[in-house]
């Protein structure tokens, strides 16, 4: 497994170019899920996958190996070789992919050591850990098919086809809070 973050609140503060702070494998790996459910299994060799997500060819095959072994890309070497979801982008979460390369760590005991902690959270590591669930909670909740077929003018995290209308089969309908 790729090497994670020593504190989940590191994962979470923007960093000084204004992006939400994921890991940069968890991004990469993202990237490469989106391209792949963009492609309506169509396999992508790692020179397409990588000009289409800007992630390095050398690391790409490094994320896809993590995410192949979590049964979420099946990859083929050959002619007619490449690489395509295991499963169908709206049973697919985002949680699920980073959960494949850079595990969310939850927060279950003092992250100072302390003794006296032990697995009571003193109440700002509780909130933290209840920050850290809903991130989590959101994350589980947005499947890969939302997020291509969300009606915007970019695709998210790479280029390629732009979404225009959310097809009627990929409607998503939530509850209203």
């Amino acid at each position: 497994m790729i090497e994670t973050l020593d504190l989940i609140v590191q994962n979470t503060r923007p960093r000084s170019d204004g992006h939400f702070m994921l890991s940069q494998t968890s991004e990469y790996a993202l990237r490469i899920i989106v391209f792949l459910a963009s492609r309506g299994g169509q396999p992508a060799t790692i020179r397409q996958i990588a000009a289409a997500t800007r992630v390095p060819e050398g690391y790409l095959a490094k994320v896809l190996q993590c995410l192949s072994r979590a049964g979420l890309v099946h990859s083929q070497r050959g002619l007619h070789g490449g690489s395509v979801l295991a499963r169908p982008a709206e049973r697919l979460t985002v949680l699920d992919v980073i959960q494949a390369v850079d595990p969310i760590r939850r927060i279950t005991t003092c992250p100072l050591g302390l003794k006296s902690h032990g697995v009571n959270l003193c109440p700002l590591h509780r909130r933290l850990d209840n920050a850290i669930s809903l991130v989590e909670q959101a994350f589980r909740e947005s499947t890969i098919a939302d997020l291509l077929a969300e009606p915007t003018t970019s695709t998210p995290l790479c280029e390629g086809p732009v979404a225009r209308e959310r097809p009627a089969a990929l409607t998503v309908r939530r509850p209203q809070k």
